[in-house]
């Protein structure tokens, strides 16, 4: 276990922190990228389940609910909408029916590019804003959320 610098109140203090201000920035983002894109913006869950689609092309929804840390009925559920709005395809296994393997559309990669521009262009814009020790901080801060992001998932082990 890695050498802890921080006392038990300071590390509590972090985590109340980070708790309320993690969900509150993806919520404030999530307003203005849907504001701003062309198209009906999917839903969070459906944006995770189609990038997870995106690096695992052909994942099955047990897999895609396992990695996204959902219960299948839920992903297919997901699926069921995002297959509607023509952003998702299944296709049978071969060996068996019964499994259906997921495919993004071509629409998919588009819009899910559009969702991806404006919300780094939001971001980028607020950015401009921070003192260089504010950038300096988020740039430090990018690589321990990504730690912190693996330690907090289940399969991290």
């Amino acid at each position: 276990m890695p050498d802890s610098r921080a006392s038990a109140p300071d590390t509590d203090r972090l985590a109340s922190a980070l708790a309320a201000c993690l969900p509150e920035l993806n919520r404030a983002l999530d307003r203005r990228v849907t504001q701003d894109v062309r198209h009906p913006k999917p839903s969070e869950a459906q944006i995770a389940l189609l990038r997870h689609v995106m690096r695992h092309e052909g994942a099955t929804v047990r897999e895609a609910a396992d990695a996204l840390l959902m219960r299948p009925n839920n992903v297919s559920a997901l699926v069921s909408q995002l297959t509607e709005a023509g952003l998702l395809e299944r296709r049978p296994d071969t060996a068996d029916k019964r499994i259906a393997h997921l495919h993004p559309t071509p629409r998919a990669h588009r819009e899910l590019a559009d969702v991806q521009r404006v919300r780094t262009a939001h971001l980028a814009r607020a950015l401009h804003h921070l003192t260089d020790g504010e950038m300096d901080a988020l740039g430090s801060a990018v690589g321990a959320l990504t730690s912190l992001a693996r330690h907090i998932h289940p399969s991290a082990g």
